[in-house]
């Protein structure tokens, strides 16, 4: 059996599940970003009790397959993204996800569309932002290396992307003294 579980979106969030899982007893065998696999049958009373924590906690028990579907593409999209695998980044994305969720890219794009009311395309520009955001932050790499570390094919168009998000040039964000980042759980158009 697998549950499935909105709002994870980092290592943390999957040590906080874990925990949990431990706290009330049910056996898993594997926790990924979005989903635990459970090894043995779950008593009855202790789903409910498992979904009002998660909830105390920010994230939620999905049991709608069109929610589960588009959760698992954003859970792909962050891992893509937040891990920068600079093998899998110059992989074109539809093939990408296709391969990882066993849909064809047209019936994905069109359930996210219709669920998140924006496009694939444009949560996966949000995310790449905010990774960049994250990297300029840190003042480790000039905008170049970040531009390759995401995928971009020039610094020109990280920058042009940046601005039409955020309002600010790189520089502009840079010397921001203000943390203009967001939860990736909270990334929407």
């Amino acid at each position: 059996m697998v549950l499935f579980i909105k709002n994870m979106v980092c290592d943390r969030c999957i040590m906080v599940v874990r925990q949990l899982l431990e706290e009330t007893g049910i056996p898993f065998e594997d926790i990924q970003l979005g989903e635990v696999t459970i090894s043995a049958p779950v008593a009855e009373e202790k789903l409910p009790v498992l979904k009002n924590r998660l909830q105390q906690l920010g994230f939620e028990l999905l049991d709608d397959k069109k929610s589960t579907t588009v959760e698992k593409v954003k859970n792909i999209v962050i891992q893509l993204i937040h891990s920068v695998d600079e093998v899998e980044l110059s992989q074109k994305l539809s093939v990408f996800l296709q391969e990882k969720t066993g849909m064809e890219y047209t019936q994905l794009s069109n359930l996210f569309s219709t669920v998140e009311g924006t496009t694939i395309e444009k949560y996966v520009i949000l995310q790449r932002i905010e990774k960049a955001k994250e990297l300029l932050t840190y003042n480790e790499l000039s905008v170049g290396e970040i531009a390759e570390k995401l995928g971009y094919s020039s610094i020109q168009y990280l920058s042009q992307q940046f601005k039409k998000v955020t309002g600010l040039t790189t520089s502009q964000f840079k010397q921001s003294q203000e943390n203009q980042r967001k939860p990736l759980d909270k990334v929407k158009s």
